[in-house]
């Protein structure tokens, strides 16, 4: 065999998996289609911030440092990242795009666009926002302002003094919206479901550690006692076009739905700086018409509508773990996914943990 591990992506997910490998002396090699570590965090929009705290929010082994904020700035997770790569000297093979996986012989084989490899393990680290997710919008091509989406948003410079349509109000949504509103543009977001809501911190507790306090309490409890606190704490939204689906938080975050962890878009919408709209009916040359009947006019519009993990274009149907972590009948066969679970008690703190349980078994399965 070439390796005994091959892990497909350097994001956070594959640097922890990585250095869990290298205290463990178990030989590895990272493949990445990027030309550096931590692509996706380096594209990430200027202001983005860990909406966890530094102190849950660390890859194994190695802490942020004390005199980084609370919640750590994105340029300062990208160094973070990259003197993480330094200090466990992880070298992945960069511009490597994985092709096929397959099992071969009682291993796998991994093809690139240049190279094949036979390993006995492979982890799959490339992460949830692999693939942005671009919706087909009625009308959409007739729109002569300028589409992007999120994934292309990185200041909010070029759109000042400009009326904008942010279609999605994820966490991303609803954070580009503050920043146009903070920097002198017009947003408006597109809020086609309701959404949940929490403030990143409630009455001055982190909402990470409430998140992890609470996971123990019956699901039911949380259900009834999180919107009566969270009415408390932000007001009742549904005056300003926003409201709760009807699945309760934990049970929308077991699905994979993060709720929005609000930064100070709430008090924006609030004071009138972000307007609300609801779903898109169809797109003019102009603008847009929404489902209420009313039209209004954009000078861009900002797809804030997600991304997809994209590692069924590699990963055959029959192969695929059915979650993140350690799964009994994929770690038989050696195959992990790491970093594919996003908690409300943080998806680098749960990175760290599925990093350390799979080299464990990996270990363990020899």
């Amino acid at each position: 065999m070439d390796t005994n591990v091959v892990i497909v992506g350097a994001g956070p997910a594959g640097l922890a998996v990585g250095a869990c490998l290298r205290r463990a002396g178990v030989d590895f090699i990272i493949l990445e289609r990027a030309h550096e570590v931590a692509s996706a965090w380096r594209r990430h929009y200027r202001p983005l911030h860990l909406h966890t705290v530094k102190s849950f929010s660390s890859l194994p082994f190695v802490p942020f440092p004390r005199d980084h904020p609370r919640y750590v700035p994105r340029e300062k997770v990208v160094a973070y990242l990259d003197a993480y790569a330094e200090r466990f000297e992880l070298r992945p093979r960069f511009g490597e795009t994985v092709t096929t996986i397959r099992r071969e012989n009682g291993g796998f084989v991994v093809e690139t666009g240049s190279d094949r490899l036979t390993s006995r393990h492979v982890v799959i680290a490339t992460g949830n926002n692999a693939e942005p997710i671009v919706p087909s919008l009625a009308g959409i091509e007739a729109f002569k302002g300028r589409i992007l989406h999120s994934a292309d948003y990185t200041e909010a410079a070029p759109f000042v003094g400009q009326k904008v349509l942010i279609v999605g109000m994820g966490n991303t949504g609803a954070e580009i919206a503050l920043d146009l509103a903070e920097s002198g543009a017009h947003p408006t977001l597109s809020v086609r479901k309701g959404v949940h809501i929490v403030p990143r911190q409630l009455f001055g507790v982190p909402i990470q550690m409430v998140g992890i306090a609470s996971r123990p309490m019956p699901q039911a409890l949380n259900d009834w006692m999180f919107p009566i606190i969270l009415d408390f704490a932000l007001g009742k939204l549904e005056k300003y076009g926003i409201v709760r689906p009807r699945e309760g938080i934990l049970k929308q975050v077991d699905a994979g739905r993060i709720p929005v962890i609000d930064v100070g878009t709430v008090a924006a919408i609030k004071s009138g700086k972000i307007s609300i709209a609801p779903d898109i009916a169809g797109f003019t040359e102009h603008g847009a018409s929404f489902t209420d009947g009313r039209r209004e006019a954009f000078e861009a519009v900002i797809l804030a509508t997600g991304y997809r993990p994209a590692y069924d274009k590699f990963l055959p149907a029959e192969l695929r773990p059915a979650k993140s972590g350690v799964n009994p009948r994929a770690s038989e066969l050696g195959l992990y996914l790491v970093g594919f679970h996003n908690p409300v008690t943080g998806l680098l703190r749960e990175i760290g943990r599925e990093a350390t349980a799979v080299v464990a078994d990996i270990e363990r399965r020899g």
